[in-house]
């Protein structure tokens, strides 16, 4: 009984004195290896902190790796008042260099250390700098926005956390920790990304280490740090050109009040999306927009219209591709008294297929749709892309008033051919629609993300390997006869001296008889070896050819300066 009850006792005192050697080491470890880490902590709660970027969240960056809402550095004074022994001196002398108000200056010296909001010049800086005031440092700050933002609909815009449950529910979307003080994505990228672009912490900051009386500890002199890593967010990059997206914003503010400019690579990746009117996603700007036109905020690249004529590429593709005509079937056109639809033209007579592509003779291709069959037209506005919203690394809801099968409804039939009725398009539809033409018969899907950059964020968004749609024969008849217009039928304003184009009009009637018109032109440049697939609608304007046309040869000369 005794060597039971020693031998348990042995094994008692084995297992605490194995329990006080683990605790010690664990002691150990925490004081030594650990040591410094809890050291800066403490030192952390003993901290004035000013945050020297306004948002901490990742980019949206274009195909070059740069910013597209115009992030940026620039200089600013930063005021730790617990140093400054004469604030009225301070708060003069600040108010004298920057051309401010002085009791402005007190104020927000008064209010707590933090970052003053005014811009500074370089004589500024070094002025504020030469003063030597203590508490008083100029730093640079980083800064989300630039003078003008590209591409605000398709980036989108942040704003505050609403209340508690939408904070809840942005913790179980995106498995990350909110406070009623974040910024969120509200929409665009912004928003399709939110999980990727929400930081954890500032990557720039300015810190006064204090000790437990509240006074600036000796010897560790005010930190700033504008190099500073956060591994939780990351970098959206995309396939757009900022230069280009840069050019043709700058053209339609010019020109556009109301329309949509899309820009596509021959791959299918997406070089520029603009909308008019647009918007400033600046908080301080964005407020003058909300509650007013909210066309501002609406992408009209990706928004659904009628094509007009332009859908008569798809008619003319799938009566090619079936062996319905050719080049040189004939059609007859009575112009305005046209019984079947009339024509914008008094009358062609006995006209070419090609020559009515050339000049969007509407009974012709009322006429030739009827041959085809609304099952045919369906069928290679499918092939063609017209049914397909998705964009790759751009996450849109799809808009279900699309729907081709109302071609086959009873009186759509005529409408339709002609881009009419129940047809609707969004312009990068139309985009790769033309494209499929440039790559020899071949849809790509258009991209906007090309991938994701970040600490274990990495990913990459491919694109496609692309479908047939019709054969190389029918594509390079097209491409013809796309030459045609520009050069004698009704898009001779699209035509672009020294490298030609080719491309297609469309005037979609927005009621009945006269008036304005939702005008497009969708083409290519060069004529030759094709590098720009543009497509330009101008709502309310004339037409195709008289709108629309010249827009598209002013974007794709500019282009071509640009690039070239």
């Amino acid at each position: 009984m005794d060597i039971i009850i020693s031998k348990r006792l042995v094994w008692i005192f084995s297992l605490l004195a194995l329990f006080l050697l683990m605790l010690t080491a664990r002691l150990g470890y925490l004081q030594i290896a650990r040591g410094e880490i809890y050291a800066r902590q403490a030192l952390e709660r003993e901290t004035e902190k000013v945050v020297l970027e306004d948002f901490s969240r990742g980019m949206i960056l274009d195909r070059n790796y740069n910013s597209l809402t115009g992030s940026h550095n620039a200089n600013r004074v930063v005021v730790f008042p617990r140093l400054v022994e004469d604030k009225a001196l301070v708060s003069t002398g600040l108010a004298s260099i920057l051309r401010v108000d002085a009791g402005e200056i007190r104020k927000k010296i008064s209010s707590g250390p933090g970052l003053l909001s005014y811009p500074l010049d370089a004589g500024q800086a070094l002025a504020v700098k030469q003063q030597g005031w203590e508490g008083v440092t100029v730093v640079p700050a980083h800064f989300r926005y630039g003078v003008r933002p590209l591409a605000t609909q398709v980036v989108g815009h942040l704003g505050r956390v609403r209340d508690n449950a939408e904070r809840e529910k942005l913790a179980r979307l995106t498995g990350r920790s909110y406070s009623l003080s974040d910024w969120v994505g509200r929409q665009g990228l912004e928003m399709y990304y939110e999980q990727v672009l929400k930081g954890d912490s500032p990557a720039a900051s300015a810190r006064l280490f204090l000790d437990a009386s509240g006074k600036a500890l000796p010897g560790l002199p005010l930190e700033v740090n504008t190099n500073g890593a956060d591994p939780s967010r990351g970098n959206v990059i995309t396939t757009l050109d900022a230069a280009i997206q840069s050019k043709v914003e700058e053209i339609m503010d010019r020109e556009v009040e109301m329309g949509a400019v899309v820009v596509m690579a021959p791959g299918g990746d997406l070089l520029a999306m603009a909308s008019r009117p647009a918007y400033n996603p600046a908080p301080g700007k964005i407020e003058d927009y909300l509650g007013g036109n909210n066309d501002a905020f609406l992408d009209q690249c990706t928004d659904l219209f009628q094509p007009g004529s332009i859908f008569k590429v798809v008619v003319a593709a799938a009566a090619l591709e079936e062996g319905l005509v050719s080049e040189d079937t004939l059609f007859y056109c009575a112009g305005r008294e046209d019984r079947l639809i009339s024509c914008w033209h008094p009358g062609h007579g006995e006209i070419t297929f090609a020559r009515a592509f050339a000049e969007s003779c509407n009974p012709a291709f009322a006429r030739l749709g009827l041959k085809l069959g609304a099952a045919k037209i369906i069928e290679y506005a499918g092939r063609l892309g017209l049914n397909n919203q998705e964009i790759t690394g751009y996450p849109l809801p799809r808009k279900n008033q699309q729907d081709f099968r109302l071609i086959a409804a009873k009186y759509n039939l005529v409408n339709s051919s002609v881009g009419q009725g129940p047809v609707l398009a969004t312009p990068v539809q139309i985009s790769a629609m033309l494209n499929t033409m440039v790559n020899g018969g071949v849809y790509r899907q258009p991209r906007l993300v090309s991938g994701i950059s970040g600490p274990g964020l990495e990913k990459q968004f491919p694109p496609g390997e692309g479908v047939r749609a019709v054969s190389p024969d029918t594509a390079a008849r097209l491409l013809k006869l796309l030459g045609m217009v520009t050069t004698e039928g009704v898009g001779r304003e699209a035509y672009v001296p020294g490298v030609g184009s080719a491309g297609k009009t469309g005037s979609a009637q927005l009621g009945y008889g006269g008036g304005p018109v939702n005008a497009w032109f969708s083409g290519y440049v060069p004529k030759e070896n094709p590098q720009y697939i543009i497509t330009v609608l101008v709502r309310n304007g004339k037409s195709g050819g008289e709108t629309a046309a010249p827009l598209f040869r002013e974007i794709a000369r500019e282009i071509m300066l640009l690039k070239h």
